[in-house]
């Protein structure tokens, strides 16, 4: 919380309660900007916030029946306004300054599929069609099986489709002509007004994909380079190909350059969790991954360990240290662009029981009146200063590695329950060894060898010995 001042800067909700794990706690842009230095010093490139426009909104009965703020901002109220509390378009300029001449980036959050209820375009709509209505309350059935489905009912795709997140966020129809040309000029003056790098695409899956084709090519035609990618939560590969570029021969072939790897995801955590069988421990890895094929650029694909809807990865892996170390080596060596949630270098853990706001604490050190200080070396326990030093002698290195952004992934059979795989570039060669076994394994590197590679010397990244 950078300015207190703003705490409740708004009309319909004014709450702000850092006690209360359903209202806003006054975290702002200006209290992100003085913690710039820890998040490059930790190997953090790119900065991605979920949503920063205005969530000015009554409190709503969330899914636990509590009221909640949309403290987590995909609750739109305005697409031109910075949400106030959170320091407003004043401090969004002030980020994307400091971060640019910091060298990082900037991500911002797009939410294309709803609005809040209480937006001003759902409250007095300009025609009835700017959104999708039901005789009956319909809720989207969240199975993104029927968008490829080729034996689907299309009643369970219009379902799918155009059902209501929530009974108090408007599916938006972007098949409204009028109301898809405001969501394409919103994204690219956002993106021309704040400098940004690039776009996370909210419940992606939900959209119409012909609007979300049309939107990405507007992005890529004006701004070449920028990066964009899309939540979907498919966990099989051929089924998350649908919503991003891919090799399969879709009836509507996406544009979509990246997407986040929910089958990866799924993968590496059961990795980590089950014993080494033919298709278990990390024969789950390898499987997903050797089904890259279907994907134009797997590259492009955003891995995680665990993100703002999910089980906190510490608690995940039973907060044994070793099976942490193995998953963050995964996500900062493997294909992908890597994305960190907060505070998993400090082992932040918790399950979403009874709700989302279990893995949504903040980050201690954050607020003036906390008597913890995690931000700074002294704060830390023993145990959280060895996850914050593995994690950042693995991501500074990676800020510098040839292999790691743009080598070629080299995988190996999972054997005895080691799973070793390369990243190779005309560079440099990174090889990676993971072992599932609860006690130590001696490897044989012969079968690793071939005309190119030479395994006479190496150095450990994570101890520097050679």
């Amino acid at each position: 919380n950078g300015n207190s001042a703003n705490d409740k800067d708004a009309k319909l909700d004014q709450n702000c309660d850092p006690q209360n794990p359903f209202f806003r706690h006054g975290g702002d842009i200006e209290g992100i900007i003085g913690k710039l230095d820890y998040l490059q010093d930790l190997g953090v490139t790119t900065l991605w916030l979920t949503p920063v426009l205005e969530n000015d909104e009554t409190l709503k009965k969330e899914g636990h029946g509590s009221l909640q703020a949309g403290y987590h901002g995909y609750h739109f109220t305005d697409f031109y306004k910075i949400d106030k509390r959170f320091g407003g378009e004043a401090a969004y300029h002030k980020l994307s300054e400091t971060l640019h001449r910091k060298g990082m980036k900037l991500v911002q959050d797009a939410v294309y599929n709803h609005i809040s209820d209480d937006h001003w375009l759902y409250l007095d709509p300009p025609a009835r069609d700017w959104f999708h209505r039901w005789t009956t309350y319909t809720n989207t059935s969240h199975k993104e099986a029927v968008m490829m489905d080729p034996h689907a009912a299309k009643s369970d795709y219009n379902v799918m489709a155009d059902g209501w997140f929530t009974p108090f966020l408007p599916d938006v129809n972007q098949c409204n002509p009028q109301f898809a040309n405001y969501l394409v000029q919103h994204a690219i003056w956002h993106t021309e007004m704040y400098q940004l790098d690039g776009w996370r695409i909210d419940t992606y899956k939900y959209n119409d994909p012909i609007f979300m084709n049309r939107c990405n090519k507007a992005l890529l035609d004006e701004y070449p380079n920028i990066t964009i990618f899309g939540e979907t939560t498919a966990a099989a590969p051929a089924q998350l190909a649908y919503f991003v570029e891919s090799n399969i021969d879709f009836d509507i072939k996406s544009n979509l350059p990246g997407t986040c790897d929910f089958p990866a995801y799924g993968a590496i955590l059961a990795s980590l969790n089950e014993p080494f069988s033919w298709d278990g421990g990390y024969n789950r890895i390898y499987q997903v991954q050797a089904q890259d094929f279907v994907y134009k650029d797997p590259n492009k694909l955003v891995t995680f360990l665990e993100n703002h809807d999910t089980d906190r990865f510490f608690s995940v892996v039973g907060s044994d240290m070793n099976k942490y170390k193995a998953g963050v080596a995964w996500l900062l060596t493997s294909r992908g662009i890597p994305h960190w949630y907060y505070g998993t270098e400090i082992l932040m853990k918790n399950f979403k029981d009874p709700t989302d706001a279990e893995v949504r604490k903040d980050f201690p050190g954050g607020w003036p009146s906390d008597t913890i200080n995690k931000f700074t070396k002294a704060g830390r326990n023993s145990a959280e200063q060895e996850a914050f030093d593995y994690v950042r002698t693995l991501a500074q290195f990676r800020k510098g590695s040839d292999a790691l952004k743009h080598g070629k992934l080299e995988q190996y059979l999972p054997v005895d329950g080691v799973y070793v795989y390369f990243r190779v570039s005309d560079k440099q060669t990174v090889m990676v060894v993971m072992n599932g076994n609860d006690k130590e394994k001696t490897l044989d590197t012969d079968r690793f060898r071939t005309a190119n590679r030479v395994l006479s010397e190496g150095r450990n990244i994570v101890t520097n010995e050679r």
